[in-house]
């Protein structure tokens, strides 16, 4: 029989009632009207009687709980489901994040649900560490590269860290899942300048700029695809980026090679692409991904280089090689190292510096950034 009484000094009813394992409980209802307490010692010795009878189910528990959170606040709690959180979060991203970034956090969203299976529909608290873990296997399995992996795992914890900040989730799953250690940069080989020189020569079009552009800024793929007119200032030869990695804006001195492809372009206005065959293509892909065709313009230009991850059969990974577009920044911090141009000064033209630095540019300073980049050689015959 449930009861309710008052302790000694305490402002609160106490709920007594038979619990599942048939024994009498005693707990705080933390309220101290008596309807309220009534209501909810109720609904505990209802709860506890179906269990004792093996009838009480995971949907009748999230109802007690919301109807005893329901008298005491006034308001019914939800409980969310991994699935509806996640596309929750999806939904408001949407419209705050580019296209391509969306395409990504929806592509890693569906294949974590997948890897869920079933226990996606349950509770959001029921996702487990080895949950994401396991995930995260999957993808390594699969042949993806240890970046492609980091880059699914830093997507998950964004919905999860927002929903444990909101209190819809006790314990944060991603918290403590480790990103995997990259080797690929570290042993990514340069470009001659016979093969530059080669590159350029069988690019087309906006490729040809691309490549160019690549090699005398330093700029990563995705930054230099997605260069826009605003950032060039053929005038005083400088070029402004915020790169998307790091988020910090970079001031590059225009290297005369690549100014004379630009005044060889049609000038746009503002936001109007560099590079408009380029801009709207994800850098992933079998085919059509950007870093595909760059693969498939060094073939022609009779480029190979080593294999440093072989992609197994039916894997839905990609072969690695030591040679790939990022290898023209590694190429360009290597020029200006072997010219002799000091380490501070190929950090601020890479985009290590910070933001402020690099708006507070002194007119000597900007001196020596130009004089670095006039080190770089050719790369058109």
């Amino acid at each position: 029989m449930a009861s309710i009484h008052r302790r000694f000094k305490s402002p609160y009813w106490v709920a007594a009632f038979t619990g599942v394992d048939g024994r009498r409980r005693q707990r705080s209802t933390k309220t101290r009207e008596r309807s309220k307490a009534l209501k909810i010692t109720l609904d505990w010795a209802k709860a506890a009687k179906a269990g004792r009878a093996g009838r009480l189910t995971e949907a009748q528990c999230k109802r007690v709980v919301s109807e005893i959170h329901e008298e005491a606040t006034g308001e019914p709690l939800h409980f969310d489901t991994t699935r509806e959180w996640l596309n929750e979060w999806l939904t408001s991203k949407k419209s705050r994040t580019s296209p391509r970034t969306f395409l990504k956090y929806s592509q890693y969203v569906a294949e974590f649900l997948a890897h869920l299976g079933e226990r996606a529909n349950a509770t959001l608290d029921a996702v487990r560490k080895k949950d994401v873990e396991s995930f995260l296997d999957l993808l390594l399995t699969a042949g993806h590269s240890p970046t492609t992996v980091n880059g699914a795992l830093k997507i998950l914890r964004m919905p999860f860290r927002n929903a444990h900040q909101l209190g819809r989730l006790s314990i944060n799953p991603t918290v403590g899942v480790q990103l995997l250690k990259d080797h690929a940069d570290i042993e990514r080989d340069t470009f001659t300048v016979e093969q530059l020189r080669a590159l350029v020569e069988v690019a087309e079009s906006n490729w040809k700029g691309a490549i160019i552009a690549g090699f005398f800024t330093g700029l990563r793929l995705g930054d230099v695809t997605q260069l826009k007119w605003e950032s060039v200032d053929l005038e005083a030869g400088l070029l402004r980026v915020k790169t998307t990695k790091t988020g910090q804006v970079v001031t590059i001195p225009i290297h005369a090679e690549f100014a004379k492809w630009l005044r060889k372009q049609t000038r746009g206005i503002g936001k109007a692409p560099l590079f408009p065959e380029l801009i709207d293509k994800s850098s992933g892909g079998e085919r059509s991904g950007l870093s595909m065709t760059f693969n498939r313009i060094m073939e022609r230009a009779g480029i190979k280089g080593r294999i440093l991850r072989r992609r197994k059969k039916g894997s839905a990974g990609r072969t690695t090689s030591s040679l790939g577009f990022h290898s023209l920044r590694h190429s360009f911090n290597s020029a200006l190292a072997n010219s002799g141009v000091a380490q501070e000064v190929r950090q601020r033209l890479t985009g290590h510096s910070d933001e402020r630095q690099n708006r507070r540019h002194t007119h000597h300073e900007i001196k020596v950034l130009r004089s670095a980049i006039a080190v770089l050689p050719s790369v058109t015959r």
